[in-house]
């Protein structure tokens, strides 16, 4: 009578701690920047750390992309690794210390190099953050690693509301922050006077700055129906986007969601509905200039009874909460529209 395998189980076990030991491996290998915060209008200093390799086997290729804002990209020599750039046009023109610059690097490579999977190593490049940036917003340094066998793409960019920690390859982040010193409290436009549309009372009307290059803007308002009718906010229009929408957001599951308001937003007599972070909100679309702090933007809300009326927004900092509030300090809540 044949007798059984004792070691069928234990090759099974075995099997198990070997995938379970790749998938740590895989899901521990990350690139991150040491340097987590900068300040606007000041130089900063990109230290790209490659924390593993590509299950085991070395890092041989780093890539780094440099965003939009960002300006002035150098990189620093890495002795056995090669370097190379692409120099690209920027969206707009920036200050710089020798006046105004319109193209520069957009991204850095070092190659052909062999860093071994058990060893950490980093990748230098300074660079300056632009005015398009203000305390409280996020920049994203998407990088590529390769590897001798393997690959990593560490670009995902969280969605508003989205953590980043819900990223399975997350893009390296810098938080803005104000430079020591400077006044805390952001540049703002005097607050435009409440407008009235038949029964519609439209208060407080405001938008978000936008960094260079960003094609959506969040914009918030507060809407009173001092009638006896019912109406309906139907459509939102400024001069920089190619079109809008409303929007909701909801949480499910810990998980925050967008999803555009289908047929309007509704506005019962004597209800006050405030479009703000978190909640109903305006997305605009397609912009074609971006938007700065302290600015005032001519506009329109349209209402299915009381028809289309001209408001004018005030533009909030990069990530506030509020129209006469400064941008959100680093490390607070992530941003929502």
């Amino acid at each position: 009578m044949p007798r059984s395998c004792p070691r069928a189980p234990l090759r099974a076990a075995l099997s198990l701690v070997l995938i379970s030991s790749a998938l740590i491996s895989s899901a521990s290998a990350h690139a991150v920047l040491e340097r987590k915060e900068a300040a606007p209008n000041a130089a900063y200093r990109g230290v790209v750390q490659i924390m593993h390799g590509c299950d085991g086997r070395p890092t041989t290729r780093v890539s780094v992309t440099i965003p939009e804002g960002v300006t002035g990209a150098k990189p620093m020599p890495k002795p056995g690794w090669t370097i190379s750039t692409v120099k690209s046009a920027y969206a707009r023109a920036y200050p710089s210390f020798h006046g105004q610059v319109s193209e520069g690097v957009t991204r850095i490579t070092w190659s052909g190099g062999s860093l071994p999977d058990e060893q950490v190593d980093e990748f230098t490049f300074f660079a300056r953050i632009s005015d398009a940036f203000a305390p409280g917003a996020t920049i994203y340094f998407p990088v590529e690693q390769d590897c001798t066998e393997g690959s990593y793409r560490w670009s995902e960019v969280p969605a508003e509301g989205e953590p980043a920690r819900a990223l399975k390859a997350p893009a390296p982040a810098v938080r803005i922050v104000a430079a020591p010193g400077a006044a805390t409290q952001a540049a703002q436009a005097p607050a435009a006077p409440a407008a009235k549309a038949g029964a519609i009372v439209i208060e407080v009307p405001w938008l978000r700055a936008t960094p260079g290059g960003a094609k959506v803007a969040g914009g918030y308002v507060t809407l009173r129906n001092a009638g006896t009718e019912p109406d309906r906010l139907t459509a939102a229009a400024i001069p920089q986007a190619g079109r809008a929408e409303i929007h909701s957001m909801t949480t499910e599951g810990g998980v925050m969601k967008m999803a555009p308001v289908e047929g309007g937003l509704a506005l019962a007599p004597g209800e006050t509905v405030a479009l703000k972070p978190g909640g109903y909100h305006l997305m605009f679309l397609d912009l074609k200039d971006g938007l700065k702090a302290g600015e005032t933007v001519a506009g329109t809300l349209t209402f299915e009874r009381a028809g289309t009326v001209p408001v004018t927004f005030t533009v909030a900092p990069i990530g506030a909460q509020g129209p006469g509030s400064a941008a959100p300090e680093a490390g607070g809540p992530p941003h929502h529209h």
